[in-house]
């Protein structure tokens, strides 16, 4: 408390100093600042205070806001009494009068203004003259205008033109960044055109500065949107698949539907639409099942560990060989997968031509074709590790024999649900063939 009261005084004169500062007059500076620093002559002269004041006074006259500042001279001392607009104007004299030969000193006692009326003429005098600029400027505008008018619409008929785009292009999509890239170029030019009629066309270097800046800014906001259109250029022309295709893409599978500038949709075997970015597509590993006509499916079955496995493979593969929808080439092979504690587990393969023949049918029923062969011949399937007996329980009678069945016992198997969800793809893909960018007659990759 008592070092606060001790401080009482010295903050006393600190604001008394400041308010003393607030208060002091502009031309208390203006005194003091830009004097003469020639040498003073010995001889006085009022005919040369005279040409002095009178020098000053017709440079007063020629400028602006000077009009009320009062010039008088006596042994080279210039006193400058008066109202100015604002306080530069009256610092300034300081410079304009040393400049003046013969003066000894300044005494700049020139104010700023009160008069509301004087501080506005200046503004409505700047902004008629500015008016006066704009309407002698105009007919140059309109034709730097015009001329842009016309360089624009040139590149816009030019653009809408479908011969040349269509032509060179490998598709609609490409076709259209063509025309965006001659909309945009023809506009620069016209906008280039405008300014030089304008005699400005430093102003094109600031323009194009600031729109790259702009541009790079937006470029960071909208990374991923501009990942997935550079994406969406890229698989327009290498066309990785086709439509009607079965591709898996991250786990994905299902039949292309269409690609477009922002996805890539898939009708998957459950009727679902799939929607995958271009972006996601782009990067990823994309498997291709329709690419080729052959196509090779796999199979596991397990046997007994005291089976003759020479001979199940024999039969398994015999069973393979008499399906009318197994290819000869490439051929049916079978293996040794893996042996267990209680089984030993062969793997079969087969080939089928998959546009005429149901992958998934032709699988099956080898399967069931293989299993009742196995049956047929008493090849036993693997037990389970442990198994309870009792000693009552009578003893198993072996298996009756059967017969393994024909050719001619077969399921249908040909690719009929496939041909069904091809002709669901067709009719989507003709409601909005404009957004597709595939292309059955374009290269493969």
């Amino acid at each position: 408390m008592f070092r606060f009261l001790s401080c009482v005084p010295f903050l006393t004169a600190v604001a008394l100093v400041a308010v003393f500062i607030c208060l002091t007059p502009v031309s208390g500076y203006a005194q003091t600042a830009d004097q003469p620093s020639g040498t003073i002559a010995v001889e006085d002269s009022a005919t040369q205070d005279a040409a002095i004041a009178v020098r000053i006074r017709d440079i007063l006259s020629e400028l602006e806001g000077y009009t009320n500042v009062t010039v008088t001279v006596s042994s080279g001392i210039v006193s400058l009494r008066g109202t100015t607009v604002d306080a530069p104007s009256a610092v300034r004299l300081n410079d304009l009068v040393g400049r003046v030969e013969g003066v000894v000193a300044i005494e700049n006692e020139v104010t700023e203004t009160t008069d509301v009326v004087e501080r506005l003429n200046p503004a409505v005098e700047r902004f008629k003259a500015r008016m006066y600029q704009i309407v002698a400027f105009l007919p140059l505008a309109i034709v730097a205008l015009t001329a842009m008018a016309l360089v624009v619409a040139l590149g816009i008929l030019l653009a809408r033109m479908r011969h040349p785009w269509d032509r060179i292009a490998p598709n609609a999509f490409i076709a259209d960044i063509y025309r965006q890239v001659v909309r945009l170029a023809f506009f620069i030019a016209g906008l280039v055109i405008a300014l030089d009629i304008l005699g400005a066309t430093a102003l094109l270097g600031t323009i194009l500065g600031a729109a790259g800046i702009v541009g790079l800014a937006i470029g960071f906001a909208v990374k991923d949107t501009v990942e997935n259109f550079i994406a969406s250029i890229m698989l327009s022309i290498r066309q990785p698949f086709r439509p009607n295709d079965t591709i898996e893409i991250d786990g994905d599978v299902g039949k292309v539907i269409r690609l477009t500038s922002r996805a890539t949709i898939l009708l998957s075997f459950d009727g679902n639409h799939i929607r995958i970015p271009n972006s996601t597509v782009f990067k990823s590993r994309i498997v291709n099942y329709s690419r080729n006509d052959e196509r090779r499916f796999v199979f596991d079955l397990g046997v007994a560990p005291n089976t003759d496995l020479a001979q199940a493979q024999s039969l398994g593969l015999q069973t393979l060989n008499d399906l009318p929808f197994v290819l000869e080439t490439p051929a049916a092979a079978t293996w040794i997968e893996t042996v267990g504690d209680s089984t030993i587990t062969l793997r079969f393969a087969a080939w089928i031509d998959q546009h005429k023949t149901s992958f998934a049918g032709a699988r099956g029923e080898a399967i069931r074709l293989t299993m009742a062969a196995f049956d047929g011949a008493n090849i036993a399937m693997p037990e389970p590790t442990f198994r309870i007996m009792s000693p009552q329980a009578a003893p198993e009678s072996p298996s009756d024999t059967h017969v393994a069945p024909t050719p001619t016992d077969m399921q249908q198997v040909t690719a009929q649900a496939d041909q069904e969800l091809s002709e669901i793809i067709d009719q989507e893909r003709a409601v909005l063939a404009d957004e597709d960018l595939l292309n059955r007659t374009a290269p493969e990759e």
